[in-house]
């Protein structure tokens, strides 16, 4: 029988980290954190990491257990998540995979295969990063279009490392990137899956995400993004790349005033939310999509259909 596991999916600022803390605690439930950011260590105001009272609810794994100097990659979180799942499941409780960082999930609920260190081709690399210095990010990206135009619709044409890992798996295995990532519509899950997105009003939404910048400011958000760029790390490297500090780094260096630069963390916080959302509605097409933001109400029927899920007969 597939062992059964609950998916918590949706935007940045919707409420998916509350939602987690009540259903751990309801169902005798552990937590799989499925958020690229919040895996790295000391950044826990940016991220929205669960704080210690948080974490203190229910068991969190693969949360802040990765130096921020360390490359991550999907394959290492599937890895990772599977790993954890196993010890959940050996405690005899539920586990709980909390996220919105899209292929982080759809790799460990179909496990995917988005290739492998066969596939890693260092001297690929080093030419589009030597062309991205020289003509610019839209140059690689623009590649990627003209081989594999789905991928470079899921993909941001500054994400650099993921647009290049896109061109490498599609130059050099015999499928695109896009194929690979695409194989779930015809895979059937290792796993017994409910899977929960939250969504609300977008102006709600979007007023939430602005009030939530807003928070993690007095939180001390400017100090710990200081503490990042004193580590002196690479500009690309990925914890450098995270929605909350790349932003206020010209404030930080004294180019831009902090007026500026947390109304663009604000914008891009927005963008990155619809993004999720599309995403959300485009892969995981068996979610079942609930407002708790501004109907609270709808809780008693997420605790209604997780109770139905975890006594039904697991499917073979």
């Amino acid at each position: 029988m597939k062992p059964k596991m609950i998916v918590i999916a949706g935007p940045t600022g919707v409420g998916k980290t509350s939602l987690s803390l009540k259903l751990a605690t309801a169902f005798n439930g552990e937590i799989i954190n499925g958020d690229s950011m919040q895996i790295y260590q000391n950044l826990n105001i940016g991220t929205a990491t669960p704080t210690e009272s948080e974490q203190a609810v229910a068991v969190h794994h693969l949360v802040s257990y990765v130096r921020v100097d360390e490359e991550y990659s999907v394959s290492r979180f599937k890895e990772d998540a599977k790993s954890a799942m196993e010890t959940i499941l050996a405690k005899g409780k539920v586990p709980i995979l909390v996220g919105g960082t899209g292929l982080y999930l759809e790799s460990f609920i179909y496990d995917l295969s988005l290739g492998g260190k066969d596939l890693e081709h260092p001297e690929f690399r080093a030419q589009m990063e030597t062309l991205a210095q020289m003509e610019g990010n839209e140059a690689v990206y623009q590649k990627l279009v003209d081989l594999d135009s789905k991928a470079a619709d899921q993909i941001h044409p500054n994400n650099l490392r993921r647009v290049i890992r896109a061109l490498e798996v599609g130059t050099f295995s015999d499928r695109l990137f896009s194929d690979q990532s695409e194989t779930h519509a015809n895979h059937v899950s290792p796993y017994d899956l409910l899977i929960i997105a939250l969504n609300t009003d977008r102006q709600v939404l979007y007023e939430r995400i602005n009030m939530r910048v807003d928070d993690m400011v007095n939180q001390g958000l400017i100090e710990e993004t200081k503490w990042l760029l004193a580590q002196n790390l690479a500009e690309d490297q990925q914890s450098m790349k995270a929605i909350g500090y790349k932003e206020l780094f010209p404030y930080i260096r004294g180019e831009m005033p902090l007026e500026l630069a947390l109304e663009d963390l604000k914008q891009n916080s927005r963008r990155y939310a619809k993004r999720q959302i599309t995403w959300i509605r485009n892969r995981l097409t068996d979610a079942h999509w609930l407002d708790l933001v501004t109907h609270p109400e709808n809780l008693q029927q997420v605790l209604k259909l997780v109770e139905d899920f975890l006594n039904a007969t697991s499917l073979p």
